[in-house]
């Protein structure tokens, strides 16, 4: 595993559990600790951890909401998954909306094999990646770009989706409880988000197993609310359980 890769597995794991400790990490990627206290001490520099005595903890600011390109990168064989099962979804002409997610650009790809799409989406990235499909109808929500992502947010960007009605919303969050419900890291994400579901007639929330029983800062939406749960693996018994007794429709 190269170091960058490295570094981005530490920030996720920094992200879902808020801490890491050296000893361990340097026995699960097979190096020295010596390895791991230079990577932290990297990711602390960058203001993207806070090294402490024997590991590092998650910098407040930054714990749930790391740049856009250091989450593109983490869990890859996990979005890919959940990318493959939401495209199975997804039937030609359809009319989605897509957020700015990392998870979503690789959705997009696996969409771009359909046909006569419309895609409405508040991601530059995702806006990029089908400026080569003449046969997909492509908007853009405008607004403001976030810093740090490549996401359009505020209120002329919800504005914009709340003037459309499409068959399907697809999005992601940083935590899902079964109490609390959907919940994302700032505000901004969140009306985006809440903006998308309310346009849809389908809702289909993609999430890998990690952001089960995670909580963040600004409520979403209760999960009964979301009509298709995605995952990379199959959840625990606990999981689909709460799922079928809402009637929300697991997939993994």
């Amino acid at each position: 595993m190269l170091a960058i890769e490295r570094r981005r597995e530490i920030l996720s794991r920094l992200g879902n559990d808020g801490k890491v400790i050296v000893a361990e990490l340097a026995n699960e990627f097979n190096v020295t600790e010596e390895t791991i206290r230079r990577d932290l001490e990297r990711l602390d520099k960058e203001g993207l951890a806070s090294k402490t005595y024997g590991g590092a903890v998650a910098v407040q600011n930054n714990a749930h909401d790391l740049p856009y390109k250091i989450r593109f990168g983490v869990n890859v064989d996990k979005k890919q998954k959940i990318a493959d099962t939401v495209a199975s979804l997804i039937s030609d002409g359809e009319k989605i909306m897509v957020d700015g997610s990392s998870t979503a650009i690789y959705i997009i790809k696996k969409i771009k094999t359909k046909k006569n799409m419309t895609v409405i989406t508040n991601s530059v990235e995702i806006l990029l990646e089908l400026a080569d499909k003449p046969d997909f109808t492509v908007l853009s929500t405008g607004g403001m770009l976030k810093e740090g992502a490549l996401a359009l947010t505020g209120t002329s960007a919800e504005k914009m989706i709340s003037s459309y009605h499409v068959d399907t919303a697809i999005c992601s969050c940083k935590g899902v409880d079964t109490e609390l419900g959907v919940t994302e890291s700032n505000e901004m994400d969140t009306l985006i988000k809440q903006a998308m579901f309310s346009s849809a007639e389908r809702k289909i929330l993609a999430v890998d197993n990690e952001k089960l029983d995670k909580k963040s800062f600004v409520k979403v939406c209760q999960l009964k609310d979301i009509d298709v749960l995605v995952t990379d693996s199959e959840p625990s018994e606990k999981w689909k359980e709460h799922c079928k007794t809402l009637g929300v429709e697991n997939i993994f």
